[in-house]
């Protein structure tokens, strides 16, 4: 069965959003080949509507090997009120998204990843379709902007392993069920 495998880059104060201000200078070649990797060992990849409509906006006009990765990639988009999906190989999702994201789970050879951390990895770590949670953790306090989880947010996470880099830590979480 497939894994469903969130990557998220947050700050120091637990900011997730706009991560195109403020965590570009973060992202070395050490960051381009190790989420190049994750994309070779998975082979589809799952997005809310936001995260679609911000990659769809700048990945297609992008160049380079992790660029013609994204864009050749198998992509499902959750959204209710997404009318048209133009970017290359996306495919609309509307509907039950716990049913959906099961039905994925049990098709397909490679990993399903999700970047950032928005309502539909909520969604699915409050439903136990999370398998894993990997925070890029930037060594920047940022101040403002969408935090990683809302408010009301739980969950018991269990650690899976670190990794120190030059420009911050990766952290992996697996959610207990």
């Amino acid at each position: 069965m497939r894994k469903v495998i969130e990557s998220t880059l947050v700050s120091l104060d637990g900011v997730i959003g706009d991560p195109m201000v403020w965590a570009n200078e973060y992202f070395d070649e050490e960051a381009v080949a190790t989420s190049l990797a994750q994309l070779r060992v998975s082979d589809a990849m799952m997005m809310g509507r936001n995260t679609y409509e911000m990659f769809a906006a700048a990945w297609p006009s992008s160049t380079g090997d992790y660029a013609d990765a994204m864009n050749a990639f198998t992509k499902y988009v959750f959204s209710g009120t997404l009318a048209e999906a133009t970017w290359t190989n996306t495919t609309i999702v509307g509907g039950d998204v716990p049913t959906a994201v099961r039905e994925l789970k049990e098709h397909g050879d490679g990993d399903l990843v999700m970047y950032g951390h928005g309502p539909l990895c909520q969604v699915l770590l409050d439903n136990g379709l999370l398998d894993e949670l990997r925070l890029w953790i930037h060594p920047l306090l940022v101040g403002h902007g969408n935090r990683l989880f809302r408010p009301d947010a739980r969950a018991r996470l269990r650690l899976l392993g670190t990794e120190t880099r030059a420009n911050g830590v990766v952290v992996t979480y697996e959610p207990e069920r």
